[in-house]
């Protein structure tokens, strides 16, 4: 009997054990597959950051892999000056800045009514405005570089051509943003908005008071994106804006990239890579203050209630 029991005692121990070691390779593999993606989205900002430290010279060095040969930190300061980056940062914010304003209200505005009204052709037109997300924006620049010269809004100071489309809901992904909102409207109850009307709130009261405070992720989510967007845009300010004085940080550093690779001009390709760190340092900020912010975001926006 004892001898029985000594065996189930080791049966069991032995299975206790294997389970043990196989939820670890388990685990072990997870973590390791998990280092090697991470790795693969890292490695283009790690080689930023190692190339930004520096000089031209070991840049064309084939032996200098990772670790440059000296520490060259005078490459930010040498790169601030030079790039202007106090006026092309200034250009840049101000447009994220509105333009984020913009798509937040209007489309905003628009998933609510997508969400709440009942209104003719109400299907059809939600199914266009989706279908606006397969056009690229090459295709519509012709017709609104001609409207907008009409308008005598080219090369504007105030870049109307740049922040006007957002307060209408056709800014850079409008249309995802608009679907975006009206999943949040739809998973919201409606006996708050209800509440306000029979308390004597008008529509726009309503929106504002009661409906849009509830979307904190949504409009965090919006705006990072527009943001994002918005600050890494390259192609309308270079089609709209033809005054130096209005570029924005894209621009900007494509130019001074430009100058330096023409006939007798200074090899800066060191400076060139540094300046591009700097520039994507305010976005990797605000993604990481506000992570679980847009995060949340998504996921609520995905789910109906």
């Amino acid at each position: 009997m004892m001898a029985k029991n000594n065996h189930a005692s080791l049966r069991r121990s032995s299975s206790h054990w294997s389970r043990l070691v196989r939820g670890g390779v388990i685990r072990f593999g997870f973590y390791f597959l998990l280092c090697a993606l991470s790795f693969v989205f890292l490695y283009p900002f790690i080689k930023m950051i190692t190339q930004s430290l520096m000089t031209d010279d070991d840049l064309i060095n084939i032996t200098v892999k990772w670790l440059p040969s000296q520490l060259t930190w005078s490459n930010y300061a040498v790169a601030y000056r030079k790039l202007m980056f106090k006026s092309y940062v200034w250009n840049s914010a101000r447009v994220a800045i509105i333009c984020t304003l913009g798509h937040v209200l209007s489309c905003a505005m628009t998933g609510y009514a997508f969400a709440r009204y009942k209104f003719r052709f109400k299907g059809a037109l939600f199914a266009m405005v989706i279908l606006t997300m397969l056009v690229p924006v090459q295709t519509v620049i012709i017709p609104q570089y001609m409207q907008f010269s009409n308008w005598g809004w080219l090369n504007s100071e105030y870049y109307l051509p740049l922040v006007v489309p957002s307060f209408l809901g056709f800014g850079l992904n409008g249309a995802f943003f608009i679907f975006l909102f009206r999943q949040f409207f739809s998973g919201m109850p409606y006996e708050m908005e209800e509440a306000a009307r029979v308390d004597g709130a008008g529509e726009f009261r309503t929106f504002f008071q009661v409906s849009l405070p509830l979307l904190a992720p949504g409009i965090v989510t919006t705006a990072l994106f527009t943001i994002v967007a918005t600050w890494n845009n390259y192609f309308l300010p270079l089609i709209m804006l033809k005054d130096s004085n209005w570029y924005p940080l894209t621009i900007g550093l494509n130019q001074w990239k430009d100058q330096a690779s023409t006939a007798g001009g200074q090899a800066i390709q060191n400076l060139v890579v540094t300046g591009s760190l700097i520039t994507i340092v305010p976005l990797v900020i605000a993604f990481l203050c506000l992570q679980k912010y847009w995060q949340s975001g998504l996921a609520a926006g995905a789910v109906k209630e």
